[in-house]
């Protein structure tokens, strides 16, 4: 089993954990890049009407939801089946929504480019060898990438300019156990 795959197993436990607590969470008042109250709102966004929209690691599926409200084509991609059923059962018929159960990486190689990508803090589960490949190519020209990530791990540790991945602990809502997950917290270099 690769690290991601055992990270997606993780969130696969985590869905079901959620699924089975039957936990309603509110539609987004604001816009929500996984730290409360930081980050710019939706205007980051721009007029989103008539764009394809890609949103990776989708989770639920409130964001790519609150997108397609605003009249965004908007395909919301999670590799967990139970964050998938999680989010076809909040969303099952909502106009430009399109939830997709797949590997991002996978996805982005084989759909049209996107007008925009943004991910709302699942980019760090993902080997940014793979990813960062196809998603060059998975942009339209002028197309944007939007995303949110954390600088340090869960110990406080900041950001590695080594290519690999950390563990991390998720855990489960409600409960006291703990799961592994890797995460690659890289420092940005600017060009």
């Amino acid at each position: 089993m690769t690290t991601e795959s055992d990270t997606v197993e993780t969130w696969n436990v985590y869905g079901a954990h959620q699924l089975a607590r039957r936990l309603e969470l509110p539609e987004l008042n604001r816009w929500d890049w996984g730290i409360p109250d930081f980050g710019p709102g939706i205007e980051v966004f721009g007029d989103v009407a008539g764009l394809r929209v890609l949103d990776l690691g989708s989770g639920l599926g409130r964001h790519a939801a609150h997108l397609a409200t605003r009249g965004a084509d908007v395909t919301a991609v999670d590799a967990s089946p139970a964050q998938h059923q999680r989010a076809l059962a909040r969303y099952p018929d909502t106009p430009g929504l399109h939830l997709v159960c797949a590997d991002a990486v996978a996805h982005l190689r084989d759909a049209d480019p996107y007008d925009l990508v943004y991910s709302v803090g699942s980019m760090p589960y993902l080997d940014p060898d793979r990813l960062l490949p196809v998603l060059a190519n998975g942009l339209a020209p002028g197309g944007r990438l939007l995303f949110s990530a954390l600088h340090t791990n869960s110990d406080g540790t900041g950001p590695s300019a080594e290519l690999m991945p950390r563990p991390e602990i998720l855990r489960l809502p409600g409960t006291t156990e703990d799961h592994p997950v890797n995460m690659w917290v890289l420092e940005l270099v600017p060009l």
